[in-house]
This record gives structure tokens, C-alpha cells and sequence, in this order.
């Protein structure tokens, strides 16, 4: 604060340098002319009222720190050529005999059916995870059929496989992700055969 002194009258006002201060000034020092002492008062009262209780006399009283953090490293997966395993091996549901039962119920063989190999589930920073898959009695779409494979890494966008060959996906952070491979049928939903379809695998990087 600065104080000034009334040459008139001889009477010291403390001046608040705030920005907040100086809006109160500036009410003060309006003539309201025509209006009685009563009705001044008042007005004045009422014009104090809108202004925040936090007027303050210290120039950095509303000073706000603002602080920006950074987010987290988004994972960016790049598609490159995957490795194709010496075979790949058949659903426990494709025979008329299932070896996993309780995995195959209601399972019929001879409709359309998503197996997925993942030999190995532990990686290094850097290395290409390979997807392989197949799919039994059905086409996808680039080999002459309608049906497709969706992928989702983790909680990211779906994204699509047309061809029925294997492929790599590279640029993994360190940690635990999930795999999801779906089969979806000509109607644009999964195709449900039993259980089987919507395979889901989870991996660590290291």
C-alpha cells in the first residue's frame, strides 16, 4: 500500500496497489452526484459486495502457478512383416473330440473358427511380436471371403486383417499388454462359436 494525503482536508488514504485495491479507488472516488450521504454509503456497499473477498494489499496475493505435466509416452505400434511359425498348431476345438472341454462347449468344427499361436508371451524392449493366426472353414476378405480378423492392443482403437497370413507388430513399451484377436462374420459382429472367436492373450515386455 501507499498512502496519500488530502491537501483539502488533510486526511491520509491508504492507497492498495492490487489491481483489486485499485478498483475500489476508483468506486470511492465516483462523485455519485445528487445522491445523499445515506444513499452513497449504500451504493458504495453495494458496489464493494461484487468485488472478491480477496482483495489483497500484496501484489502476488492472486497470483496463480500454473504448472504443465507432461503426459505419459503414448505407445505407438508400427505393422512390419511378422514371422511365421513352423505351424500352427489346431484349436483344441477343431476335432470331434475336443482335448479342452470345457473350453469347446457348444463348439461346432465345421463353422468358422479363429485359432491364434503365441509360442512365447515374455519380450524385450524391441523385439517384433508376431501374430499368427488362422482361421478354419472361412475366407477373409482378401482371399475371397467376408469375413475379417480384428485386433485391439490393449484399450487402443480396433484395427483390421484382411489376409490370412501372419504379421509383426513392433514399438512396445516395457510393461503388460493384451492382445485381442476376434473373427467377425459377414454382419459386421463376432462370430460366435461357443466360446471360441474372441481370443484375448496377454504379453510382458521387458
Amino acid at each position: 500500500m501507499r498512502s496519500v494525503v488530502n491537501n483539502r482536508t488533510g486526511t491520509k488514504r491508504l492507497i492498495p496497489s492490487s489491481a483489486c485495491g485499485r478498483l475500489l479507488n476508483s468506486i470511492a472516488s465516483f462523485p455519485f452526484p445528487g445522491y445523499s450521504t445515506r444513499a452513497v454509503i449504500y451504493i458504495f456497499a453495494m458496489l464493494v459486495a461484487v468485488v472478491p473477498a480477496g482483495c489483497s494489499s500484496n501484489e502476488n496475493a492472486h497470483t496463480t502457478a500454473t504448472t504443465f505435466v507432461a503426459p505419459p509416452p503414448r505407445q505407438v505400434l508400427k505393422l512390419v512383416p511378422g514371422e511365421m511359425y513352423a505351424r500352427i498348431p489346431p484349436s483344441p476345438c477343431e476335432s470331434a473330440s475336443p482335448t479342452k472341454i470345457d473350453e469347446c462347449t457348444g463348439v461346432d468344427p465345421k463353422k468358422p473358427l479363429l485359432t491364434f499361436d503365441l509360442p512365447r508371451t515374455t519380450f524385450r524392449v524391441g523385439d517384433v511380436v508376431s501374430i499368427n493366426f488362422a482361421v478354419r472353414n472361412a475366407q477373409l476378405r482378401d482371399n475371397g471371403g467376408e469375413f475379417r480378423i480384428r485386433y485391439i492392443i490393449d484399450d487402443d482403437d480396433a484395427l483390421w486383417a484382411d489376409r490370412d497370413e501372419p504379421f509383426g507388430l513392433s514399438g512396445w513399451m516395457p510393461g503388460k499388454h493384451t492382445i485381442r484377436l476376434e473373427l467377425i462374420g459377414p454382419d459386421g459382429w463376432p462370430y460366435r462359436n461357443g466360446n471360441q472367436n474372441i481370443i484375448t492373450r496377454e504379453i510382458t515386455v521387458q
